[in-house]
């Protein structure tokens, strides 16, 4: 048995190693995931600190969809998982990163053995959505000045552009690319992604909303992630001036309409529009 496995406490059937950036609809999928784990039994290590043993770094802990305590964890990891046993999904999930971010001398998961995912997942989300309730997010947040909190959006639109390169060529790569918006929209999407990890579909709906990260920056009180207008975040942010600002900053960047153009070129569409116009009044000339 690998040091790894001895380690996490089981020998598990499936694993998944998961990227996205925050607000991209993560822990809706990574829920689904486990639903449909085999015999609903899974072991989650949630927000792992990259570029470390996810064993070592994650920030929370989930086994068989309950959260588990991450002290005890830490402790003695077997303890925790005992009740997930072998044969067990096993989901290990970064946020805000990529395998872009990494190569040869600084591996995504440190001494892990990358050897031992099944497979390495891409959740990916559209721009004009993703972004709004990024920012939306970001400005619940009263301790961060409008510079903070623009700062942390814009580095965090510099890592999604590549994101998305990786996603164009995940075929090619022997990653498994998951877009959010299908994923919303589609059973039959869903339902045919659940066949490409090697996982028979248990619950294929869209689950309840999960609490990390504050739940929904915009519906608050919703239960059902089926309640939630996440095809629409743009529309009811775009009379926001930060969020103006944003677009036409995003509109002017040529690598992320580049990496745009064939994933939502509905997107693109809109974000040369806006490049068009100026952000400011024309000013008086005399």
């Amino acid at each position: 048995m690998p040091a790894e496995w001895q380690a996490l406490g089981l020998t598990p059937g499936l694993s998944l190693r998961v990227f996205g950036m925050r607000r991209s609809g993560n822990h809706a999928i990574l829920s689904w995931l486990q639903r449909n784990a085999p015999g609903g039994r899974s072991v989650f290590l949630n927000n792992c600190k990259p570029g470390t043993d996810p064993l070592r770094n994650s920030r929370g802990i989930e086994v068989n969809g309950a959260h588990a305590s991450q002290n005890k964890a830490k402790r003695n990891m077997p303890a925790v998982t005992q009740d997930a046993g072998d044969g067990a999904l096993f989901l290990v999930s970064y946020e805000d990163t990529s395998p872009a971010e990494f190569d040869l001398s600084r591996q995504a998961s440190g001494s892990f053995d990358e050897v031992l995912f099944s497979h390495n997942v891409l959740i990916y989300r559209s721009f004009l959505n993703w972004s709004a309730s990024l920012l939306k997010k970001m400005q619940a947040n009263e301790g961060y000045s409008l510079v903070r909190r623009n700062g942390i959006v814009l580095r965090t639109i510099d890592s999604y552009t590549r994101l998305l390169d990786l996603v164009r060529q995940a075929r090619d790569l022997g990653l498994v690319a998951i877009c959010y918006d299908r994923w919303v929209a589609s059973a039959d999407y869903r339902a045919n992604l659940l066949q490409d990890l090697g996982l028979q579909a248990r619950d294929n709906s869209l689950g309840a909303v999960q609490s990390y990260g504050g739940g929904s920056s915009f519906q608050k009180q919703a239960s059902s992630a089926a309640e939630l207008q996440t095809d629409k975040r743009w529309q009811q942010m775009r009379d926001d001036a930060e969020y103006q600002a944003l677009l036409h900053l995003a509109a002017r960047d040529r690598a992320l309409l580049d990496e745009l153009e064939g994933l939502f070129p509905e997107d693109t569409a809109f974000l040369k529009t806006v490049a068009k116009t100026q952000p400011l009044p024309a000013g008086d000339s005399t």
